[in-house]
């Protein structure tokens, strides 16, 4: 193992650990890193994916033991998710296409790590029935083409509409993007297969250790914002790489 690799795999231990302790998988985080390194997105897309599935987990039975998931709050976006994530999986966008739109998932990504939403309980809202289908088939659909659980983009939805507080769209989150993981996966290897990166294994390890310790830190309001700022910054500079090369 060269120095190099053990930065990568120490990179993506860190971000396994700021995801998971919002209830995310990480899969954005992951794949800024590929990019910078200049892995080729048909490896991106099946790898994230792989790390995605560890640490989802992880971040859910983190927020689950702690009484924050509902079901009530799940079901409505993962009946049309799932599917869609099927068929977004056995797309494959262009290179230069997959890049534009992963740019704009890590833009929002950064926006999510970045403002840090306030919820009320007493505000809460219902969610319609038809907004979580539409919501969750289109978060599906994108989720499987570009290789993420989608978590990044239905947390802010959740927060913004006042649909939970931030620790039950944590737990919702970490679900909803393991499920879609593994449906996304499986569109992969429906259409041509799963490919994935050399030494997998230790960068799977690397996103559990970080994962393990973000979901437990997380489902117990732990706070790093000077991290989560330090993250935004990379996620920039991966976004910028993929939106102008």
């Amino acid at each position: 193992m060269d120095i190099n690799f053990i930065v990568l795999l120490f990179a993506l231990a860190i971000i396994a650990f700021l995801y998971s302790s919002v209830g995310h998988g990480g899969a954005s985080g992951y794949l800024a890193v590929m990019a910078i390194v200049g892995i080729a997105p048909a490896l991106m897309k099946s790898s994230a994916l792989v790390m995605n599935l560890a640490v989802s987990l992880m971040s859910f039975i983190g927020f689950y033991k702690a009484g924050f998931f509902r079901w009530k709050l799940f079901l409505p976006f993962a009946i049309a998710s799932i599917p869609f994530a099927f068929i977004g999986g056995t797309m494959v966008l262009p290179d230069a296409i997959y890049k534009k739109v992963l740019a704009v998932c890590l833009f929002i990504a950064i926006l999510r790590l970045v403002y840090q939403f306030k919820t009320n309980k007493d505000e809460k809202r219902d969610i319609p029935v038809w907004a979580g289908l539409l919501s969750g088939g289109l978060i599906g659909l994108v989720s499987g083409m570009i290789g993420i659980g989608g978590g990044i983009i239905l947390s802010p939805l959740m927060l913004l509409m006042r649909w939970a507080t931030l620790k039950e769209t944590a737990a919702v989150s970490a679900l909803f993007i393991f499920v879609n993981s593994i449906s996304g996966l499986i569109g992969q290897l429906q259409k041509g297969g799963i490919h994935l990166t050399d030494n997998l294994q230790y960068a799977v390890l690397a996103t559990i250790i970080g994962g393990l310790s973000g979901s437990y830190f997380g489902s117990r309001k732990f706070n790093i914002p000077t991290l989560r700022y330090l993250l935004a910054l990379g996620l920039i500079i991966a976004s910028l790489k993929l939106m102008f090369t």
